[in-house]
């Protein structure tokens, strides 16, 4: 078996915009919106199509956890998005 840094294992399913959004209970314009301007989940342009790993959304929504609204990151998220 050969060497490959792709990321990528032979199980990775890629979902679409609408899988992806549904996935994350976000509509499919607001992942769009979040490609334009940035702060969304990480995404992978193959050919024409954008698609999603469940392992790059799940973390994207991971790293968006706070505690409370008083936590600094609840803070930083709600000022830039």
């Amino acid at each position: 078996m050969s060497s490959n840094s792709s990321s990528s294992t032979p199980d990775t399913v890629y979902l679409t915009q609408e899988q992806a959004g549904d996935h994350l209970n976000l509509s499919p314009r607001t992942l769009e919106k979040m490609r334009s301007v940035g702060g969304g989940p990480r995404f992978k342009k193959l050919g024409k199509r954008i698609r999603y790993t469940k392992a790059d959304l799940d973390a994207w929504a991971s790293a968006r956890s706070c505690d409370s609204t008083f936590d600094p990151v609840y803070a930083a998220l709600r000022c830039n998005g």
